[in-house]
């Protein structure tokens, strides 16, 4: 039976490689099958084609079973196993390549070759373990010199995924003869790296050479290489760009992509916009969909990035994962909770939900939307969270102010063996900055020095902001000058904290400073400018800077630019000029200008001018509870009793309320949190008879008592807050006017 179906052993293989091509393990099964049944599946040929079969679906245990039941294999039957567990795989199938290989080499019947050499090069890159790459790179050498193109292209390329940039440009400047894969491997190489000068001094070097010309992929690996904004100022990214259209290679759409890849990531949307619109319909595919969606929203266009979105599904182009990645990320910009759930169960339709990049993505947009309850639902049916989950719950707890929260998920993070990037450490430090914790925030610090992380940016600027928040000013400006490379987010932090801790000269100082060394201002800048300016009472170079963020930079006053003036203009007295201010504000600002105006008019005692701002506020429909105490109060102390009676119906009809205030602060290495009406403390009781104290002194002190008018009258007295029900009202009422 055997002999007789020798000659249709060879058709058996094809039809099995016809399979693998289709991966339809279902048909090559019953090939299988039949292989068995006629005794055909220990031979050479049908063996090879049964391991590519389920190599190429996946199916690595009936692949290994297959090269063990052979009677006869050769290099291709190992070659094709250990390929296919170093590419199709993920690092566990990539360790049982490494395995298999030294099973190859034990046995000793087959010789490795070029094609066994490239799969466990792209093995030792795939477990990440540079010994291993070592070892086989010596024997390679051993054994086939150095004369193969192929094989020391791949060693090239896994020295690169290593990392180790030095030992890949050694082994490639040491090949006596290139191709096209060997420079595209080592420009790769330069581009995850980031090392842009590196690859374009590199491809220059490649034009030099007449026997080797650039093909689509070395162009897409060097246009990776560029893509920051100062090669494309600088001209090499857009030399690039001529190059491919001289060479004929700007129709590929792979090149097309990686050109407007790089220019979304330089900020240039209008030529990546151009790009995109230019080609024909065939020369455009999902990806370069993905790469305009993800570009608008890396350059603070959420609402193109949507918009575009709903043309792609409309032009019927399939989405990726990185497709609902940008989406979702655009979502999260905009805190739009309804849009991300819409994408949400497109990705759920098209079973996109289980990818790791999504899920972490709708992690982040649920949590930045404020739904930190399907943030944490999603976060806990992840079997395994990856750093990256980690920390989109954690920033989520702390953007929403979750503060106890963030630091629980941080320590379970800690205990699950989980090591935390750049971004975590950035959350946990912006969590500080809220308390403030200065014990709490140093020991993040040293857990940052000892993994190594440094002051690069952004944790350089959020050490800067939480010395800050917690008065630590010398520490603050320590760090800033330790920072190797400062952004206009680090001159920012350390401009704001000096103003905010009373240091407004110092900040002006460093905002010229910031312009001397060519640091280029952007709108949170000018408002910490002005701010310092408010602090100091400087109105005229207030002035100044509010023109000279028009005319010398090129940015528009937003609604705080003109909230920092009129503080100014308030601070100092000028009430009359602030009103006039805000009354000529060319941009909507709701409520935020007259609530300024009014508690300036409270401190001045200017009561004609703090009435009409707080009637402006009542026509607006405020729901600021304090806004409607303090008309309340100077209507009072003018004796406007019946107005300051219709403002406190006004309050109540409206529903009005004071949000219950939370505090925390830190003693002896202990955050203890207070919130209005919550008498859970453990003190509780020595903390009220300190206030009855206090409140019983202050009432006692006559300056005290003039200053704030007759709102002792309408506080309960001191020796009654134990029989009064209403006495824990009056108490909060005394503190918010107070303070």
């Amino acid at each position: 039976m055997v002999s007789g179906s020798a000659g249709w052993r060879p058709f058996l293989a094809k039809f099995l490689q016809r399979c693998a091509e289709k991966e339809d393990a279902l048909a090559g099964r019953s090939l299988h099958a039949c292989a068995i049944k006629n005794g055909a599946s220990a031979g050479r040929f049908v063996g090879n084609g049964l391991i590519g079969l389920y190599t190429k679906c996946r199916i690595f245990k009936d692949a290994l079973h297959c090269l063990e039941e052979m009677a006869e294999t050769d290099s291709a039957s190992w070659n094709c196993l250990i390929n296919g567990l170093a590419k199709q795989g993920g690092p566990a199938s990539a360790a049982s390549a490494v395995e298999i290989f030294k099973r190859m080499r034990n046995q000793g019947s087959e010789v490795p070759n070029s094609f066994t050499f490239a799969g466990i090069f792209t093995a030792a890159a795939r477990v990440f373990d540079p010994s291993v790459g070592v070892e086989a790179h010596s024997l390679a050498l051993k054994m086939m010199g150095s004369g193969d193109v192929f094989v020391w292209s791949s060693l090239v390329n896994m020295y690169c995924k290593l990392g180790l940039l030095a030992d890949a440009r050694k082994v490639f400047d040491r090949m006596p003869e290139r191709n096209s894969v060997s420079w595209a491997a080592m420009l790769s190489g330069f581009a995850a790296e980031k090392s842009g000068e590196e690859a374009f001094a590199l491809f220059r070097l490649m034009l030099e050479e007449d026997d080797c010309r650039p093909n689509e992929f070395v162009m897409t690996s060097v246009l990776s290489a560029v893509a920051h904004a100062e090669f494309v100022c600088g001209e090499p990214g857009r030399q690039v760009h001529a190059l491919a259209i001289k060479s004929g290679l700007f129709p590929f759409v792979s090149v097309r992509n990686s050109l407007m890849t790089m220019y979304t990531k330089c900020g240039r949307m209008q030529d990546a916009v151009q790009l995109f619109e230019s080609p024909s319909e065939q020369q455009l595919n999902s990806i370069s969909w993905s790469a305009m969606i993800t570009g608008h929203t890396q350059n603070g266009n959420p609402g193109e990035a949507l918009n575009l979105f709903s043309k792609m599904h409309s032009s019927g182009y399939q989405p990726s994962e990185f497709t609902f990645v940008g989406c979702l990320n655009a979502c999260s910009d905009m805190a739009a909770l309804s849009a991300g759930k819409q994408v949400h169960a497109y990705l759920l339709k098209l079973g996109l939900e289980s990818q790791i990049y999504t899920q972490s993505s709708l992690v982040d947009m649920y949590a930045k939307s404020g739904d930190l309850r399907d943030a944490r639902r999603g976060f806990d049916q992840m079997l395994e969270p990856d750093v990256v989950l980690w920390t989109a719950m954690i920033g989520g707890y702390a953007q929403n102010d979750e503060i106890e929260e963030a630091l629980s998920l941080y320590k379970t993070m800690q205990l699950a063996g989980v090591k935390p990037n750049d971004l975590t450490m950035v959350s946990i430090l912006r969590v500080c900055s809220s308390l403030p914790s200065l014990e709490l925030g140093r020991q993040i610090q040293a857990r940052i020095m000892k993994s190594g992380f440094g002051l690069e940016i952004p944790i350089g600027s959020s050490l800067v902001t939480f010395y800050a928040k917690c008065g630590e000013i010398g520490d603050c400006y320590r760090i800033f000058r330790m920072m190797p490379r400062r952004d206009v987010v680090a001159w920012n932090s350390v401009i704001s904290g000096f103003s905010q801790n009373g240091l407004g000269g110092a900040a002006l100082e460093l905002f010229e400073a910031m312009l001397a060394e060519g640091g280029e201002p952007d709108y949170v800048t000018f408002v910490n400018v002005l701010s310092a300016c408010s602090h100091m009472g400087l109105v005229e170079r207030g002035w100044g800077y509010l023109r000279s963020m028009q005319v010398d930079h090129g940015l528009s006053p937003m609604v705080e630019h003109y909230a920092c003036m009129v503080d100014t203009l308030s601070r100092s007295g000028k009430l009359v000029q602030a009103k006039e201010l805000i009354e000529s504000v060319p941009v909507s600002h709701g409520e935020s200008l007259w609530r300024i105006l009014l508690g300036a008019c409270r401190n001045h005692r200017n009561y004609e001018i703090g009435a009409h701002a707080g009637e402006k506020l009542m026509e607006v429909g405020s729901k600021d509870s304090s806004a409607y105490v303090l008309l309340a109060n100077i209507y009072a102390s003018s004796g406007r009793w019946k107005e300051m009676e219709r403002v406190r119906n006004r309050m109540r009809l409206l529903g009005v309320n004071k949000e219950p205030g939370c505090s925390w602060m830190e003693f002896k290495n202990k955050v203890h949190v207070f919130v209005v009406g919550d008498d859970q403390h453990t003190d509780v009781e020595e903390i009220h008879a300190e206030i009855k104290r206090l409140a019983r002194h202050m009432k006692e002190d006559k300056d005290c008592a003039h200053s704030l008018g007759g709102l002792f009258a309408s506080l309960a007295e001191p020796d009654d807050y134990n029989e009064r029900s209403d006495s824990v009202e009056d108490l909060n009422l005394f503190s918010e006017l107070v303070g």
